[in-house]
């Protein structure tokens, strides 16, 4: 038989119980799995079952068959990578986005799904001062839409800025084909920028150069400049440059202040990528690190890595939201409907390559409500306050060393020579 809505609200208390048992003895269970590659195959069926099994069977084998195999994000031993974000907000939103159930390609698709999340890319964009330009608004030309992640929103914009420099070419140039534009542009990024920037451009099918850094492993105006000047000698075209500020090495910071007048002067379409140290900007302390925002075409950050919002949730603001909707429009007759030229509203089809999208801003605003800006600040201040704890406790060591500055959360240390 099938779970009724009896049986599902005793399995939903229990499911919850669950939930916040784990999270609440997490540092018991080894935080990475003792395991070797295919562990898993042998543990279950090879095929589906015919008949029906009872849900207790399931949760067993949740025990026996899935938690072994699990690498604990959240037990304060997890050190690798970038953290996840989670919290029970969030997480009761996430349980609310699967019952709603509904597929946000476009406003009529469910107009709370789509108005929503303006609005709250409206609040974080304001919480992280960003200029008027980014915020939507009632009649703003900019805003705010949540990709699945960083990689998503960087291969966005750079396909964007692809087919804006193509139209304006061809607009000096009507006799160039589109191949012959694109088989001359060239992206920049720093060699320490992430290599989901690279990937983008292997995907955009456009040449990218990886622009050297300085001694903080930070990119500079005059070491873009000198490439910018090589490439146009040389008859290429530059369309692209994506900024990092906290790359994935180091936490370091480009220099935007000098990159983006250049960016500007050139053409450029400059894309921020601060997937990691983007959530810091809501604390004044950490806003500075924001500055030069005003010369950028796009901004992306991950809350969904600090800021108490579970993955998915990767935010992302356009200068000028005509830019990113010219190069992903389609409107078959099946997804037209009577408010889409109102200019109140967008569908967020045309802002992503996916089609269907979830109703992912309802985290967002579960978590800004429960905890409010000061709350999301204390953590953020908490973790850097940690960070900088294990600074001085490395440093108090003889045996190691700090490589790189601590500005935030992240910590680079080694064995001294």
């Amino acid at each position: 038989r099938t779970m009724d809505a009896a049986e599902f609200r005793r399995r939903g208390r229990e499911m919850v119980d669950y939930v916040a048992d784990y999270l609440e003895n997490i540092e018991q269970r080894p935080v990475y799995p003792d395991l070797e590659p295919g562990y898993l195959r042998s543990l279950i069926p090879a095929e589906a079952p015919l008949e029906p099994e009872s849900y207790d069977d399931i949760m067993k084998d949740v025990e026996r068959v899935i938690m072994p195999g699990v690498t604990h994000w959240h037990s304060p031993y997890f050190f690798a990578y970038f953290p996840a974000a989670s919290s029970y907000p969030a997480m009761l939103a996430d349980m609310l986005c699967g019952a709603i159930g509904c597929i946000g390609f476009s406003w009529a698709a469910s107009p709370a799904c789509t108005e929503l999340e303006t609005v709250m890319l409206d609040w974080l964009g304001k919480m992280l001062q960003l200029p008027e330009y980014f915020i939507a608004g009632t009649h703003g030309h900019g805003g705010g839409v949540i990709q699945s992640t960083a990689s998503e929103a960087t291969l966005v914009t750079l396909l964007a800025a692809r087919c804006k420099v193509v139209r304006r070419v061809q607009a000096y140039n009507p006799e160039k084909s589109e191949g012959e534009i694109l088989s001359k542009l060239v992206a920049y990024t720093s060699e320490q920028a992430h290599s989901s920037v690279e990937r983008a451009a292997l995907i955009g099918g456009v040449m990218m150069r990886k622009v050297p850094t300085d001694n903080n492993y930070a990119v500079r105006g005059d070491m873009l400049t000198k490439m910018v000047g090589e490439d146009k000698a040389a008859g290429l075209i530059p369309f692209y440059f994506c900024a990092t500020l906290g790359t994935t090495a180091s936490c370091a910071f480009d220099h935007i202040t000098e990159l983006g007048p250049l960016c500007n002067e050139e053409n450029m379409w400059m894309h921020i990528d601060a997937a990691y140290a983007g959530s810091a900007f809501i604390c004044p302390e950490f806003r500075p690190l924001l500055n030069g925002i005003e010369f950028a075409d796009s901004l992306n950050f991950n809350p969904h890595k600090w800021l108490l919002i579970n993955f998915d949730c990767s935010t992302m603001w356009v200068k000028k939201r005509a830019d990113i909707i010219g190069a992903f429009k389609m409107e078959p007759l099946y997804l037209k409907h009577e408010n889409q030229e109102s200019g109140l509203i967008t569908d967020y089809r045309h802002w992503q390559i996916p089609l269907g999208r979830r109703f992912r801003s309802l985290k967002m605003w579960f978590v800004f409500r429960m905890y409010g800006l000061n709350g999301l600040q204390a953590h953020i201040r908490k973790q850097v306050a940690l960070a900088k704890e294990f600074e001085s406790l490395v440093r108090a060591d003889k045996r190691f060393e700090i490589c790189a500055e601590v500005i935030m959360g992240l910590v680079c240390f080694r064995l001294k020579v």
